[in-house]
């Protein structure tokens, strides 16, 4: 069952150091550019991983072709591909042992997230962490 309470996904984005943002974009006007560098300006690590730009920078940081490249421990795998792509991304993550997968907004694939839990993984889906990080942001602050 994906993460739903705030405070589960509150635990998992406090948990959370690097993240591996697959269909990551060099492009500044798409949602993956910007939720990159906010979750940087939050203090993530966030490893771009695209095929179609491999060996390119964003936001200071390489991009890779897969996850399995990457080399080091992944705490989180931010999927950017459509629902049906995100199978593979969630395949990849258990693959390389990463600890959760994130499925953006609209990504939705309970298939690929049973596979995930069966293999321990907490999974988030058609949700968007800067999204979340800003809402529990705003809710921890005193009125």
């Amino acid at each position: 069952m994906p993460l739903e309470r705030d405070k589960d996904i509150s635990d998992l984005l406090r948990e959370t150091r690097t993240i591996a943002m697959v269909g990551a974009s060099d492009r500044p006007n798409r949602a993956s550019n910007e939720v990159m560098a906010f979750l940087q300006s939050r203090g993530y690590r966030v490893i771009p991983v695209n095929p179609q730009i491999t060996g390119e920078h964003i936001h200071g940081e390489y991009v890779w072709r897969s996850l399995d490249q990457i080399g080091e421990p992944i705490d989180m795998v931010d999927i950017f591909r459509n629902s049906a792509a995100a199978g593979d991304a969630v395949d990849a993550a258990i693959a390389v042992g990463a600890k959760s997968v994130w499925m953006q907004l609209g990504v939705i694939n309970p298939a690929a997230a049973e596979r995930a839990e069966a293999a321990g993984l907490r999974v988030v889906m058609n949700r968007c962490p800067a999204i979340e990080l800003t809402r529990m942001e705003t809710k921890r602050r005193p009125d």
